[in-house]
């Protein structure tokens, strides 16, 4: 590969690194060209999952401050960049690493944050954002609900109140 090659191949993963909102690093040792055809399908259109040569991917982690990545860009390394929601990514990555115990999950970055394979797996482990954020929005709606009808109770309390006491003078004339 020529320098220049070189030089913009490092060019397009330092901005790769840049613009992902995550970056989870694989080794695929073992993996057939149809299995990472797969994995790269599941993955989706927010991630795109690149081989690469670790000095270069090295070079681009360095100049973007992903220094800790460089202990994990040794051996077959994959890299998928994630710009999206990281929690799909990982959790597909896991997923696929269960059937197929060839790919291992190393390590990632989020936020700028480095993640050994256990965060990656924790990270896998959370529940999506619209799922997180449904919760959220049930627990405030049950929150409310019991509000309205705290507020509701004491005025129907007062009316009920008032009726028994008209029903008793009624009865006692």
């Amino acid at each position: 590969m020529a320098r220049s090659d070189k030089e913009a191949v490092v060019a397009e993963l330092t901005e790769k690194f840049r613009n992902s909102d995550a970056v989870l690093l694989t080794e695929y040792r073992g993996l057939t060209v149809a299995q990472l055809k797969e994995l790269r399908r599941g993955l989706g259109n927010d991630v795109s999952y690149a081989v690469v040569k670790n000095t270069l991917a090295r070079l681009a982690a360095r100049e973007v401050g992903f220094d800790f990545l460089e202990d994990d860009l040794k051996g077959p390394t994959a890299i998928a960049f994630v710009s999206g929601e990281p929690v799909e990514a990982a959790k597909t990555l896991r997923d696929f690493a269960k059937d197929n115990p060839a790919l291992v999950l190393k390590s990632g970055a989020m936020d700028g944050v480095a993640l050994d394979a256990d965060a990656v797996k924790k990270l896998a482990d959370l529940e999506s954002r619209e799922v997180l954020l449904a919760k959220a929005a049930g627990a405030l709606k049950a929150k409310l609900s019991q509000a309205a009808y705290a507020f509701n109770a004491l005025p129907t309390k007062a009316v009920r109140t008032i009726d028994a006491l008209r029903d008793k003078q009624e009865q006692a004339a």
